[in-house]
């Protein structure tokens, strides 16, 4: 939703998966290796090092901090957390779908923030780090519109995340173990289709609408 955004395909999928290879899968794999020869804390701490250092690069790089990187360290952390809870056979059961509740709670806290995580991600992976993008893209709001689609879109995806960890949480309690786990990956991808494809899908219908906002040159 910018008049002058632009980067190619290949840069936001090597920026994606970088991003989550540095925030999610190495640390994941530190801490795997490392837990069987010290105690869980400390593999805890010596994997986080990792992307607690990249963000720290890239803040002295760009002096700004890259939102998406600590959210999905925030996700690595609370998933290491879940993972290693004890407890009874329900528990473990429910134990992602709590972390997804969480991180549906903090897409949706961050509407109250000047603002929402959807706007450092779309910052983060359709501008890369051209800083004039980065400025025009931040310009745009200015517009009344340019605000209520980005809310929009951050408020629809905290609203799939609580929803898919409230719908397997249930499930958990009404389904024995062997059906929880034939039907939850269905449920968690359900929801994520839903939030993904309302995305595609608004972001294209907004972007016309915002280009003609543009052209009458006047904030609304």
């Amino acid at each position: 939703m910018n008049q002058t955004v632009s980067i190619s395909r290949k840069e936001i999928i090597r920026g994606i998966v970088m991003t989550l290879l540095i925030n999610g899968a190495v640390p994941f794999i530190v801490y795997e290796v490392l837990s069987s020869h010290m105690s869980s804390i400390a593999a805890l701490f010596i994997a986080t090092v990792i992307p607690l250092i990249d963000n720290l690069f890239s803040f002295m790089k760009r002096r700004r901090l890259d939102v998406f990187a600590v959210f999905m360290l925030i996700s690595f952390l609370l998933g290491i957390v879940a993972f290693t809870v004890d407890g009874s056979e329900k528990l473990l059961l429910i134990r992602e779908s709590l972390v997804t509740g969480i991180l549906g709670i903090i897409f949706l806290g961050s509407l109250f923030f000047p603002r929402p995580l959807i706007f450092y991600f779309a910052i983060r992976f359709t501008l890369g780090n051209d800083p004039d993008k980065t400025s025009a893209f931040a310009n745009n709001w200015q517009y009344s519109y340019f605000r209520f689609v980005l809310r929009l879109i951050t408020m629809v995806w905290g609203l799939c995340l609580i929803g898919e960890s409230f719908v397997r949480t249930i499930l958990v309690f009404k389904l024995s173990v062997s059906q929880f786990l034939a039907v939850s990956n269905f449920v968690m991808y359900g929801f994520m289709g839903v939030a993904i494809v309302f995305t595609v899908v608004y972001r294209r219908h907004s972007q016309k609408r915002f280009k003609e906002i543009i052209s009458n040159g006047r904030p609304v």
